[in-house]
Parts: structure tokens; sequence; C-alpha cells
């Protein structure tokens, strides 16, 4: 009777054993089951290495290989015969593109108005400039000095401002005298400050 106590406990302890050595084996089985996928991931992960990047001259030179492959190999004389068949074609292009430009500009220039004729200019080639002035000094022999007023508003501050200029003319009969209105007109360098000569006496002075 004593025996069958001891042997109890015995028999009571086999299954708290029997959970942890469950427990103790899913957990074992289940780490290597989780790590496996992490050692593979860089296994599947792992790729080739991508070839270093090149120089350009040496992708031109692969394109050019890449065309002479796929075209066949042809001789120089060919070769020239192609480029010289291709620069004709693009200049018929281009002849042809400017042809029509012209036609089109043609036509535009049909329809539109014809412009009304400017107002010729003061000055311009062949055409010299003329001033009119008052003479205020004849004393030099053949030369008149001639006062030019000149009234302009500013551009900004439109305000009235008046200045005037003095220009030497050649008078070659000392027909002006001082108070006179003249004309003059510009001329070949006469002298060192005279570029003007007299063409007539718009008003003699009083």
């Amino acid at each position: 009777m004593a025996e069958t106590p001891e042997e109890t406990p015995e028999t009571e302890e086999t299954p708290t054993e029997t959970p942890e050595a469950t427990e103790a084996e899913a957990t074992e089985a289940a780490a290597p089951a989780e790590e496996t996928p992490a050692e593979e991931a860089p296994a599947a992960e792992a790729k080739p290495a991508a070839p270093a990047a090149t120089t350009r001259r040496e992708r031109l030179e692969e394109r050019r290989t890449a065309r002479r492959k796929s075209r066949g190999e042809t001789s120089p004389e060919e070769r020239a015969a192609e480029r010289k068949a291709k620069r004709e074609h693009t200049a018929a292009q281009r002849r042809r593109y400017r042809a029509r430009l012209k036609t089109k500009n043609a036509e535009l220039r049909k329809s539109q108005p014809a412009p009304e004729p400017d107002h010729a200019p003061e000055h311009g080639p062949g055409r010299a400039k003329v001033r009119q002035g008052i003479v205020v000094s004849d004393k030099a022999d053949k030369t008149i000095t001639v006062r030019i007023d000149v009234v302009r508003r500013h551009k900004r501050y439109h305000k009235i401002m008046r200045t005037s200029i003095k220009l030497h003319a050649h008078d070659e009969s000392n027909d002006a005298g001082t108070g006179d209105t003249v004309r003059i007109q510009e001329c070949r360098p006469m002298s060192r400050s005279k570029r003007w000569r007299l063409i007539d006496v718009v008003e003699r002075a009083k």
C-alpha cells in the first residue's frame, strides 16, 4: 500500500513533461522554418552584376558595329554611293520646300494691299541735309556763321527745350549779311570747320 502513492506522482509527472517537450520541439521546428527564408532571401535577391559604364566612344563603336552587322559588310565605294544618294535626296527635298515657301509668300504678297509710299526721308543715300537759320557773323571772307534754333519737347518731362547750334557755311560771293535768314546745304569738307554751303537767302535783314 505504501508503494502505490510513490508511483502515483511519477505517473502524474509524465504528462507534465510531455507538453514541455512538445513545445520545445515545436519552437525548434519553427525556428529553422523562419530562418530558412531569411537565408534563402540573399540567394534569391542575388542578381548578375551590371556591366561597368562604358565611355561615349565605346558606345559609338558598339552602335557602328551593330549597324554593320545588320546591313552586312559593304565596301567603301558602296558606302560613299549611299552617302551621295542620301545627300541628293535631302537636297531635292530642300529645293521642293523652298519652292513651295516662295510660292506661298508670293501669293500672300498679292493678297495683301499695296503699302502706301512712305514720305521721302530728310536724309538718305545721295540726299544732302538742308538747314535754315540766321546769319550771326559774316566777317570772314567767303564764310558765314549760321545759328540754327532747335525747339523740342523733353521725352519724359514734356518741357519745351530751346537749344541752338552754330554752323560755318561757305559763301562764295559774300552775298549773305548779318541777320539774314538763309538756307544751307551739307557738302564736302572745305576747311577744318566748314561742311556746309549757302544755297539762297530766304529773307534779308531790315
